[in-house]
């Protein structure tokens, strides 16, 4: 499949366009927009096609608001050992934590090695960890400019990551998903300018060093 010219730039154009919605505005948004938005995700390059993403969609207020206060009481531990300032710490925790709930849905997105190659070697091992979560970090891109297409904002926070065993507890998930990052689905707020390094900063030609453009 070829797309046509102004499909192209359309694409190109919805790709540069899309913003991350720090402080995403109140308001309903329709529960297709999440399910079209998986279903980009799940259309997305994966290694040998494992598919090793899998997805849980908070939307009870009761549930995403206990997801949020444990993940954050984890992460004000974190602070505080780190020698923040305790007012300081349960100040950005709080801020933090009251963008979040602030989301219509949220999307939390987790590994699951289950179909993935099993490898004796703890070299080719590491390769297939990286290999899922690179699959799943995919995934969560196309949801990104989904939801961005279909007009609604999103914000990717990786916050599971330092606070897996909270989102197990509080999701129910088996051993076998590891919590990568959440995806917060609201109306569109809080966006910046979109700052990128130029290609010739970050691509090579050839060899490294040689310039692309």
């Amino acid at each position: 499949m070829v797309l046509q010219v102004g499909c192209l730039m359309d694409f190109l154009t919805l790709i540069k366009s899309r913003r991350s919605s720090k402080s995403l505005g109140v308001g309903e948004v329709p529960f297709e927009v999440v399910l079209k938005a998986l279903e980009a995700g799940v259309w997305a390059a994966n290694a040998h096609n494992a598919q090793p993403w899998r997805f849980v969609v908070v939307s009870d207020p009761d549930v995403k608001r206990r997801l949020i206060e444990e993940m954050g009481r984890e992460w004000l531990s974190d602070l505080l050992a780190d020698g923040v300032d305790e007012a300081k710490a349960r100040q950005i925790v709080e801020s933090s934590n009251g963008r979040s709930m602030r989301a219509s849905y949220i999307i939390v997105a987790c590994l699951c090695m289950r179909d993935m190659d099993v490898y004796w070697d703890s070299k080719r091992s590491r390769c297939e960890y990286v290999m899922g979560v690179q699959s799943v970090a995919a995934a969560l891109q196309n949801i990104l400019l989904a939801v961005h297409a279909l007009g609604y904002g999103a914000c990717w926070r990786c916050s599971p990551l330092f606070a897996p065993e909270a989102v197990k507890r509080v999701l129910g998930l088996p051993s076998s998903y590891e919590p990568m990052a959440f995806v917060e689905i609201g109306l569109r707020g809080g966006e910046t300018t979109g700052r990128r390094k130029p290609l010739g900063e970050v691509a090579s030609l050839n060899r490294c060093g040689e310039p692309i453009c």
